[in-house]
């Protein structure tokens, strides 16, 4: 989900988002996914816009990571397959629909974090989980997806 982070700009950058973009889009593509091309002004406006949760993962934190970039790239395509801007109000616009992607997109970089036998990264991404089920704002009808995703990566050793 989106984040708010003031310190660089887009202009700062760029070329940074640039490619990431391209290399997440290429691993996306090497395992399958249908990625739907995403601008670097929408990730980036995206990822700095504002969300009801205080989310403090920043849009630095994204790009310095493989694994939140793949989730994030299939979070931002997925939006893009529905017909959703990607702007900095996105999620408070279409919060249903973004945490619906957010599954997904958990889905996906797990799956990925995992093939590669990055199991603490899977551990730690999951414990996170439950706060989800916490959230007031997650729609109801998509709890048994996110106990479905607990459950799936409950056995990682």
């Amino acid at each position: 989900m989106a984040r708010h982070e003031t310190v660089q700009s887009y202009e700062e950058l760029h070329d940074d988002i640039v490619d990431r973009l391209r290399t997440t889009a290429e691993t996306l593509k090497k395992i399958g996914y249908e990625y739907r091309d995403v601008s670097p002004k929408e990730f980036y406006d995206y990822l700095t816009g504002e969300t009801p949760t205080g989310d403090i993962t920043t849009i630095g934190n994204v790009l310095a990571s493989e694994y939140l970039m793949i989730h994030e790239a299939v979070e931002t395509s997925e939006l893009k397959k529905i017909d959703i801007p990607l702007t900095t109000r996105t999620v408070m616009e279409f919060h249903p629909e973004v945490y619906r992607v957010h599954f997904t997109a958990t889905e996906i970089e797990l799956d990925y974090a995992a093939s590669k036998r990055d199991y603490d990264w899977v551990k730690a991404r999951i414990n996170l989980a439950p706060s989800w089920l916490e959230d007031d704002m997650m729609p109801k009808h998509l709890m048994p997806r996110c106990r479905a995703l607990m459950a799936k990566f409950s056995h990682i050793p």
